[in-house]
């Protein structure tokens, strides 16, 4: 069989039932899963989940698209209702009198109007809006926009956060959904984007996660490491050993009960010593937003223990 067709395209994690082979090629000109090895065929009469069509430029996808976008649960109606668009032309494309203009602009703004036209839908729009600032501004990954979008709907759906701000709701759902993917922001971060105080946000955190039930990974150490290093210009090298010397530190148990935040920036502290790349205990606080005397504690615990030589 021709792996090498323009719309083949290889499926990882699927390994062969006959020869065991990890070599699974998907052909959608032939609607077939074939292995690429023995050549058999383990699926066929595929359906296309595609357009039957094909554009070329941007335009003409525009004007052959018969769908919109898919549904978001980031959207307050998750984006199924419709809208009137803003190019104010007739079905041929020409532009629409004056008068004609103006009852669309009315219809318009009526239709903006009656998307949220109950409290429920208030509140959404409201948090969604917030919701897409703070990702937006936090850079945070999709998936994680919709987690934390998830979060808070399932918050209001159950009646959690009646007679709580909306911005430190959002906010605290965010910081969950981080945690639950693992995701090393910390409370500080959000707070200064959220224009909450930390004591609020954490207050919301913990009432919506007893409330919703979520079950919260324990962050380690290793997290952190390596958006600390970035910020702190350090190379892979210094990254790679200061998860070494956590993983270490975990064996002697010295990690139980202590801040991953904290141990985090000792190790970074400890290996850009001994490798000649020196942060000052300052910096590696302003970036793991932990004081200078944890960091102090935590290296002094974790060289001890390891019977580590520090050329301080």
């Amino acid at each position: 069989m021709d792996v090498n067709c323009a719309e083949c395209s290889v499926i990882e994690d699927v390994v062969c039932p006959e020869c065991r082979g990890g070599n699974i090629v998907k052909d959608p000109a032939r609607g077939e899963v074939v292995c690429g090895d023995c050549g058999l065929v383990i699926e066929d009469h595929l359906i296309d989940q595609g357009p039957e069509w094909r554009a070329y430029e941007s335009k003409e996808l525009n004007k052959k698209a018969r769908t919109g976008s898919p549904s978001s649960l980031i959207i307050h109606d998750k984006g199924l209702s419709t809208m009137i668009d803003w190019h104010d032309q007739d079905i041929f494309g020409k532009k629409l009198p004056p008068k004609k203009r103006a009852q669309i602009y009315r219809l318009r703004r009526w239709q903006i109007r009656s998307r949220v036209h109950s409290s429920l839908a208030r509140n959404l729009s409201k948090a969604m809006s917030e919701l897409d600032r703070l990702a937006s501004q936090m850079e945070l990954p999709k998936n994680i926009k919709e987690r934390a979008a998830l979060i808070y709907r399932k918050a209001i759906k159950g009646d959690y956060i009646k007679g709580k701000k909306i911005g430190a709701t959002v906010a605290a759902s965010i910081y969950a959904a981080c945690r639950l993917h693992k995701i090393p922001r910390t409370l500080e971060e959000i707070t200064r984007y959220a224009k909450v105080s930390k004591k609020e946000l954490a207050r919301n955190y913990r009432f919506i996660i007893e409330s919703l039930k979520l079950k919260i990974p324990l962050m380690e150490g290793s997290d952190y490491v390596s958006r600390f290093s970035e910020e702190l210009q350090l190379s892979p090298h210094i990254q790679k050993e200061a998860c070494r010397i956590l993983e270490l530190a975990r064996k002697k148990e010295l990690t139980t009960g202590k801040d991953p935040k904290g141990l985090a920036a000792a190790a970074l502290y400890i290996t850009g010593v001994m490798e000649g790349e020196r942060r000052t205990q300052r910096d590696i606080a302003r970036v793991s937003h932990v004081t200078e005397v944890t960091i102090r504690n935590r290296y002094k615990e974790i060289v001890k223990a390891l019977n580590l030589k520090l050329d301080l």
